[in-house]
């Protein structure tokens, strides 16, 4: 056998013990200490099966799990937890984080070897009947950011999906994870009000592409969108964060790209969701203050362990204002390479609500139109050159 099995425990007995007597049946082992170091493993080997405990320090085996599920190179690799909890509701919390299987400490090794041959040859099957269709590969990831409220990040957001979605000429979701404060349901007037306040409602386990098919919307543009309500109570929702993980994991297979609306800031449900992103298109706009904001945000995605080559800075002139600050200003002041800039475009954004379309379509050839075909441009070369390099 040349299968490759990730052990990840703090107990060092029992990453020596287990590992010899998995390596004894043929396979190859590579160990973690911790949680963090296991994730840094997980994608820097693809291992044919994991074997998760679940009681660590920092970063406990439900967590890793959960970011597991969520990275599009780990999504599909098969987690045993092992672990000396014993109870129903941690198992069912294992499950309900990612484990397909679960052992509870001490086992036989014959159980043990039992159980790790099944996920595999489970996991053999179901790689022989990949996925079909717009599924085969993972969509890519787009999260887009404010720095802070009240800067167009929902317009940009609406508007980089609408722009992909033709020159890609490909599957586009959107989606507004921002329970409570929704847009675009009114000013698109979509049909369904309550896609993602019932996704967010339910059990995670019941989170399926086909329940997420019948909550999202089908736009006139071509896009796929699950908005958010705009009832101020649902703002509660943003707490159910392992929901919204589910739908994102879901989603990405769904689409060739996926836009998600994060809102602004660092809130705790955007810490847990953006590692599992491929870009961050940050919204800033160009003023002193929100750059300064621009520079600190950028500074705190890095101490999540974000790299800058994800953060894509994005300038919005909202307004047409002698105080605001040139191109090259912000560029200082921030110290970050700035992907695109936006110039204002009021009366055509205004249009595009009465028209209850994207600004991108309604005058094809505006200005508006040729910066969000640059900016989508860039994207899928980004990701048409890393698919060549595989």
């Amino acid at each position: 056998m040349s299968e490759k099995i990730l052990i990840i425990d703090d107990d060092l007995d029992t990453l020596r013990l287990v590992g010899m007597m998995l390596q004894k049946q043929g396979f190859q082992i590579i160990a973690a200490s911790n949680g963090q170091q296991g994730l840094d493993l997980a994608l820097a080997e693809i291992p044919s099966l994991i074997l998760l405990d679940v009681m660590m320090p920092q970063m406990d085996g439900y967590e890793v799990a959960r970011h597991l599920r969520t990275n599009p190179k780990t999504v599909d690799i098969p987690i045993l937890m092992f672990t000396a909890k014993s109870q129903l509701d941690d198992k069912v919390t294992g499950f309900e984080a990612g484990a397909d299987d679960y052992l509870t400490k001490p086992t036989h090794p014959a159980e043990l070897q039992a159980h790790v041959k099944a996920l595999l040859a489970r996991s053999s099957k179901s790689k022989a009947n990949p996925p079909t269709g717009p599924m085969e590969e993972p969509a890519h990831l787009i999260a887009v950011l404010g720095v802070r409220g009240g800067l167009g990040a929902t317009t940009i957001a609406l508007n980089l999906a609408s722009s992909l979605e033709r020159a890609s000429k490909a599957v586009v979701m959107l989606a507004e994870f921002r329970p409570g404060q929704g847009t675009l349901l009114d000013d698109l007037n979509l049909p369904k009000p309550k896609g993602l306040t019932e996704l967010l409602s339910m059990p995670e386990k019941e989170i399926t592409r086909e329940v997420i098919k019948e909550k999202v919307n089908k736009h006139q543009s071509g896009l796929k969108i699950l908005s958010a309500s705009a009832q101020p109570g649902d703002a509660i929702l943003a707490e159910n964060i392992t929901n919204f993980q589910a739908i994102l994991t879901r989603m990405k297979f769904m689409a060739r790209f996926v836009v998600v609306d994060l809102g602004c800031g660092l809130t705790s449900l955007n810490q847990k969701l953006l590692p599992s992103f491929d870009e961050i298109l940050l919204v800033t706009e160009p003023f002193s203050n929100p750059c300064v904001h621009t520079r600190n945000l950028i500074d705190d995605l890095n101490k999540l362990g974000i790299d800058n080559s994800k953060i894509r800075l994005t300038v919005n002139y909202r307004l047409r204002s002698e105080l605001q600050l040139s191109v090259p200003q912000v560029q200082e002041k921030v110290k970050h390479p700035i992907e695109a800039t936006f110039t204002p475009a009021p009366e055509l954004l205004l249009q595009a609500i009465r028209q209850q379309n994207t600004a991108f379509l309604i005058q094809k050839e505006s200005l508006t139109n040729q910066q969000y075909s640059g900016l989508a441009a860039k994207i899928i070369n980004r990701v048409d050159s890393h698919a060549q390099d595989r």
